[in-house]
């Protein structure tokens, strides 16, 4: 219970940040980069008398059975709630906030308005949901052609920016362009951020009361592998595992504490997958 109600804490988080970047960067300045809305702003102008919302609404509609279908039941609950969110957070900020440009600098604008969409959107996305539109399909593209989220959102967005730059004209079209860069980007690394963690090798004469602590205290695995003193040529036990950050740092105090010279290796893991991690 618990689990379930961060992660929809963390959604949360995430939409509001997006409201954020959308409602005092974005929409004042009439950028628009990508998604449903930025197609629906297209079609709008060739069919005129079928309007925006209900257009962006069932595009909505289909995506959400599609996630429903590729993405199982909890990526479709997750995501119907976070876009709900995102309309209900909107819809107040312009209700009662009167919302206005922080900044009529369109290049301040793409740049610091993306940052926090992509911030906010990889909180999403590290919850396995996504907020409707066009991430649906980047998450998708990303379970089964195995390309990352912000390359494939990149992809998808890229098509509708140039639709709108086709439509609206080139000079909009292109700071759209650029937060769609920035965004792809910007949403790889938060998200290689969060999977990180640190490969640990340790050999010392407390080895056995170390793999007990990683295993009773920090609940993680390790393995006890031979090795041979280069020096003294005698046998010895090197100690491996994979931690999380903030694990590492219990682990180091925990071995400052009992064996000083203690020699230990660290490096960073980009991503790990197995018991007691990401699924395979």
């Amino acid at each position: 219970m618990k689990g379930k109600l961060r992660e929809f804490l963390i959604i949360t988080l995430g939409v509001l940040l997006i409201a954020i970047s959308l409602e005092y960067f974005f929409i004042p300045n009439k950028i628009a980069a990508g998604g449903l809305t930025g197609l629906a702003i297209v079609i709008n102008h060739y069919i005129p008398f079928i309007s925006t919302g209900p257009l962006v609404l069932i595009m909505d509609l289909i995506l959400y059975a599609v996630g429903f279908m590729f993405l199982g039941r909890n990526f479709g609950v997750k995501t119907i709630y976070a876009s709900l969110s995102l309309s209900l957070i909107m819809s107040f900020i312009e209700t009662f906030l009167n919302p206005q440009a922080i900044t009529n600098d369109l290049i301040i604008a793409t740049i610091f308005g993306t940052i926090i969409t992509a911030l906010g959107m990889s909180l999403v996305f590290h919850m396995d949901a996504g907020t409707g539109g066009t991430d649906t399909i980047a998450k998708i593209l990303n379970k089964f052609f195995h390309i990352d989220i912000g390359k494939s959102l990149l992809m998808v967005d890229f098509i509708v920016t140039s639709l709108g730059a086709i439509t609206f004209g080139i000079n909009i079209g292109l700071y759209a362009l650029l937060a769609v860069i920035i965004n792809g980007i910007a949403i790889d690394n938060v998200i290689a951020g969060f999977h990180m963690c640190k490969e640990v090798t340790i050999i010392s004469r407390e080895n056995e009361k170390i793999g007990q602590y990683i295993m009773n205290e920090l609940d993680r695995g390790c393995t006890f592998l031979k090795g041979v003193g280069g020096f003294s040529g005698k046998d010895t036990a090197v100690l491996y595992t994979v931690l999380e950050r903030k694990e590492f740092i219990k682990l180091k105090q925990y071995i400052s504490e009992i064996d000083k010279k203690a020699f230990i290796t660290v490096g960073e893991v980009h991503e790990v997958m197995g018991e007691g991690f990401k699924e395979i």
